[in-house]
């Protein structure tokens, strides 16, 4: 008959299992993140090229799809450790969904490159489609976040995911505002997208802030101050704040790529310290589970007497002082003490990490409700996803009511809007 001590080295090789998880899960995060900021900068590149009609960029746009397909090989050979067999892998549903989401992107980039190529699309179609791939790679980044079952590693993947999804809306001023200069001429609608790429940004680094070490955010604040953004801030005035339909000069374009390309490598630099920082705390995590695991088996020692294990039923108190230790079968009561303190205190331990990911898992469910309302308002308001979330700001304004407020109240109103109209 297996004994309680079977059942807590079962529950401890589990939580060894779920951190290799979460380890691999984590390796393959941070090529993710290096395969987004390739594809960031390939995007960058393309709105260049197709806005200079294929007559400058083209050598480093050839020499930027080069390094993406790279790290690209690195992101499916990740894919392929992944245990897609086990019904156990946490979150593995809509992870693994995530995951065909992006393959057939990845499939499909190939065609996009070329239509580029042929100068077939415009920059903001080229545009909207790297978006929705980096969109899918970071779909899986947030997944992995959601699945994490470690508090510590999932504030660290909180802090991660909203960390690169503040870069990608960089990454989308960049290559707007890189479009918008060399087109030479003011427009509208692309100026207000980039004071929403611009807040956006600013939403996301907060949320990093709170969920990241103070290391980490220090890091990042120090990148903060220099010459870059100072000349970043320059340009966003010129761009924004120009008339409707005014001119602008197309040679700045360079200047604009090279300043936001400067701080986005700053970003990338922060996102690796975030992305080694996981890495460690999984080894570190893994280690010591394994170091309990194996003082758990120093404690396999046979089966306790009767009178040990009434052990169970005395307060801590009274078995503190009935001379515990002293009796001739002293060594079997110790095992049963030990085993009892130590599922006590994995009791308090896992009731501790309960409290503290559901304190982490809010930002994420906040994240998912806030996307449920803007899709929404998108639906049957047929806004851009722009306009919906400028709708539901100024409604949390106009109410003195958080974000998600608002986000609930709309999805409350679900079943009584009416059916989308084509």
């Amino acid at each position: 008959m297996k004994s309680g001590l079977n059942f807590l080295l079962a529950a401890k090789r589990c939580e060894i299992a779920a951190l290799q998880q979460l380890a691999l899960t984590s390796a393959l995060v941070n090529v993710t993140g290096r395969l987004v900021h390739g594809l960031q900068r390939e995007r960058g590149l393309s709105n260049l090229f197709l806005g200079s009609q294929g007559q400058q960029f083209g050598e480093m746009r050839a020499s930027q799809i080069g390094e993406c397909r790279q790290i690209e090989t690195e992101l499916r050979a990740c894919f392929d450790e992944l245990d897609t067999e086990s019904a156990l892998v946490g979150n593995g549903a809509r992870l693994f969904s995530r995951i065909a989401y992006v393959l057939h992107g990845l499939d499909a980039l190939d065609g996009l490159r070329s239509r580029v190529q042929a100068l077939q699309w415009t920059p903001r179609q080229a545009t909207e489609a790297y978006v929705r791939l980096i969109a899918g790679l970071l779909a899986v980044v947030f997944e992995a976040a959601d699945s994490a079952s470690d508090p510590e590693i999932s504030r660290l993947l909180v802090a991660l995911f909203n960390f690169m999804q503040g870069k990608e809306f960089a990454g989308q001023e960049r290559a707007a505002g890189a479009a918008l200069f060399v087109s030479g001429r003011a427009e509208a609608g692309e100026q207000q997208r980039l004071l929403h790429l611009i807040e956006s940004q600013e939403r996301c680094l907060e949320v990093f802030a709170e969920f990241s070490t103070a290391q980490v955010v220090e890091l990042w604040s120090a990148t903060q101050a220099s010459a870059t953004l100072a000349e970043l801030e320059r340009m966003r005035r010129v761009l924004c704040t120009a008339a409707h339909g005014s001119p602008l000069n197309a040679q700045v374009s360079q200047a604009w790529f090279d300043c936001c390309s400067r701080r986005i490598d700053r970003m990338k630099a922060v996102e690796d310290r975030l992305a080694l920082d996981l890495l460690q705390v999984c080894e570190q995590k893994i280690a010591a589970a394994r170091a309990e695991l194996s003082r758990f088996h120093a404690l396999d020692a046979g089966s306790p007497s009767e009178a040990d294990t009434l052990s169970f039923f005395q307060s801590p108190d009274a078995r503190a002082t009935a001379g515990f230790g002293t009796a001739p079968q002293s060594y079997g009561l110790h095992l049963e003490r030990s085993i009892l303190e130590l599922v006590q205190e994995q009791a308090r331990r896992l009731q501790t990490m309960s409290e503290e990911l559901d304190t982490v898992r809010a930002s994420l469910n906040e994240r998912k409700l806030i996307e449920r309302a803007k899709g929404l308002l998108m639906a049957h308001r047929h806004l851009s996803e722009e306009e919906a979330h400028k709708t539901m700001r100024q409604m949390a304004m106009n109410q003195n009511r958080r974000l998600i407020e608002v986000a609930e109240a709309v999805l409350a109103m679900a079943d009584v809007l009416p059916e989308r109209t084509r």
